[in-house]
């Protein structure tokens, strides 16, 4: 999967870059194809005048298998904004996923019950 990690009102460091790359390495698991997948990954500081309140942004749009997926969230820490970025995502990917298994088992049903109405044995 591509990542592309943009800050905004700050500077990327090595650290936020590997934490970014971490925790956004749990998405892979979803992923058929690499060459399908992107995840766009902004950060930074929604001002740079307030000196309380939720400071800094964490941003995440993210295409599996022709789906979009976006979150974003705001708190005084980075890495806490980045971890419920991450968990809103995971719970719309299984959440997407959950849905079309749901969907899928109900044709099936409703598949089987039809045949099973149909009499193979009469000619």
């Amino acid at each position: 999967m591509q990542k592309n990690i943009k800050a905004t009102g700050i500077e990327i460091t090595p650290a936020i870059s590997d934490y970014v790359e971490r925790k956004f390495s749990a998405f892979d698991r979803f992923v058929q194809d690499e060459n399908s997948s992107l995840c766009n990954v902004e950060v930074g500081k929604t001002t740079n005048h307030h000196k309380q309140g939720d400071v800094f942004r964490a941003e995440v749009n993210l295409r599996i298998s022709g789906k979009n997926f976006f979150a974003a969230s705001e708190k005084d820490d980075l890495y806490a904004a980045i971890d419920e970025v991450k968990d809103d995502i995971l719970r719309e990917i299984t959440t997407e996923k959950d849905r079309s298994t749901t969907v899928m088992r109900r044709g099936a049903l409703k598949l089987k019950n039809i045949l099973k109405g149909l009499d193979w044995r009469k000619k």
